[in-house]
């Protein structure tokens, strides 16, 4: 047997060192560099003999000779269908077989329960669900609780077809799947997962590293999608080394508050698709529903009266929606004024004050500025900033916004009002909740077909038209 190797890697980056190195050279980042111990080539014997009983011995890929350009045969392989419409756009269609997704979130956010509803969706494929942190009798009752696999409907196709495994060693885990011939594979969690090659406890960073690159040449080799299920650090990030997110294909972030109803799926790197579709879901008793039409669930349902609050027209991947913008002004209790954003940009925050005062002509320098996106969303479209402008505003003057009105429209240093990308989505999504007036970029206005839209179209070209229909 082959003498194991010893190395040192970042866990900030994944930067491989032979020896222990106090600044990591690749991300400045101090005491990063953790010992790991790198298992001969052994440990992949297993998932080699796996893939091999899956493809009737025949690998999946070819490898180890080169190939002109020209010569490699371009198809596009028929995507797996998952039944779910928010987590086939955020996986750019579905599943590609042969693809390694890893699926991360805080703890208790809805992971396993996201994984196992996916699954019981798919009555016509073999499933093989493998929990490391759960025993199969609790994965039974969390059947149960779902809509998919109701109490009443216990030799329903979906059960029959999802085999559950409890077991965290990946030998035995490669033995079940020569055996049972999954069609698809799911792995809760990465970091429960050890194998015998490597001597030390399971969720280190070198039991994360040699069981991930088993899975993913199980994958190559198979055509078999693999689903990890990976945990978080107190920093936000993905528990073990940085090369866990660079060898899988896709990497998928659940996000919100435990105390919301509503969960983000959001695309953090997709070999297959766009990285900024979105899904969103909301968290009921019987598992995680599918919002089809986010709009509604993000706008308050009586704002009439209230200042501070302002709606706008965002857009995230491919899907327009509204969102609605919260502000609180107030005078500074302690002399410091504060600046506090959720879910929107902080620095961003402090540069449209900052052209707020200087261009507009409002003083807030002593005053609390405090900023909220509803329903715990997080957004990065830069169409927002006219509505965070407009809800600072009336909030300052205690003057609420007449209802009917939306905005869309990034906001410049010299105080004009930029142009913003898929115009006419933006307004189609507001005409269709009944808005009646919305303020876009004069810009925007240059090839738009006006006459397809009831909605009053209002071009702006400064941030002071745009507060002067607003507040007269």
């Amino acid at each position: 047997m082959a003498k194991d190797k010893i190395a040192y890697v970042c866990s900030n980056c994944g930067q491989e060192s032979t020896k222990w190195i106090g600044k990591c050279p690749s991300c400045g980042q101090w005491n990063t560099f953790k010992e790991i111990r790198i298992a001969s080539d052994t440990g992949s014997q297993a998932a080699r003999s796996a893939a091999l009983s899956l493809r009737g011995g025949k690998p999946h890929s070819k490898g180890g000779k080169a190939m002109r350009l020209s010569d490699i045969p371009s198809h596009d392989e028929p995507r797996i269908d998952t039944h779910d419409a928010e987590l086939n756009r955020v996986l750019g269609g579905g599943l590609v077989p042969g693809c390694i997704v890893l699926l991360g979130g805080e703890p208790g956010i809805g992971k396993s329960t996201l994984s196992l509803q996916t699954v019981l969706q798919m009555p016509e494929r073999r499933i093989l669900y493998v929990s490391g942190e759960e025993s199969a009798h609790q994965l039974k009752m969390r059947a149960e609780r779902l809509s998919a696999a109701s109490p009443a409907d216990h030799q329903s196709p979906s059960s029959d077809n999802l085999l559950i495994l409890t077991e965290n060693s990946l030998e035995h885990i490669f033995e079940h799947v020569k055996e049972l011939h999954p069609e698809l594979l799911v792995v809760d969690s990465i970091q429960t997962i050890a194998t015998e090659e490597v001597d030390s406890s399971p969720g280190s960073l070198s039991q994360v590293r040699e069981c991930a690159s088993a899975l993913l040449r199980f994958a190559k080799s198979s055509g078999v999608p693999v689903i990890l299920i990976g945990h978080i650090t107190k920093e936000g990030t993905l528990a073990g080394p940085k090369i866990l997110e660079h060898i899988v294909d896709t990497v998928i972030q659940f996000e919100g508050d435990q105390h919301h109803l509503y969960r983000i799926l959001r695309s953090m790197k997709n070999r297959f698709g766009s990285t900024s579709e979105l899904g969103i879901y909301e968290m009921q008793q019987n598992g995680l529903r599918q919002v089809s039409n986010p709009s509604e669930l993000l706008l308050t349902q009586d704002s009439t009266g209230l200042s501070g609050i302002a709606i706008s027209s965002a857009i995230e991947g491919v899907r327009p929606f509204l969102v609605e913008t919260q502000a609180l002004v107030s005078t500074a209790a302690y002399g410091t004024p504060q600046r506090s954003a959720t879910g929107f940009d902080q620095r961003r925050l402090n540069m449209l004050l900052a052209v707020l005062e200087k261009r507009v002509g409002f003083k807030l320098m002593q005053k609390d500025v405090f900023i909220n996106i509803a329903g715990g969303l997080r957004v990065t479209d830069l169409a927002t900033d006219l509505s965070v402008i407009s809800a600072v505003l009336s909030s300052n003057v205690d003057t609420p916004i007449e209802p009917g009105w939306c905005m869309a429209g990034e906001v410049g240093l010299s105080g004009e009002v930029r142009p913003i990308a898929r115009i006419e989505q933006r307004i189609a999504e507001a005409e269709k909740l009944g808005f009646s007036h919305i303020i876009i970029p004069r810009y925007n206005m240059q090839g738009l077909n006006t006459k397809k839209f009831k909605i009053e179209l209002c071009p702006v070209r400064k941030v002071e038209e745009a507060l002067r229909l607003l507040f007269g």
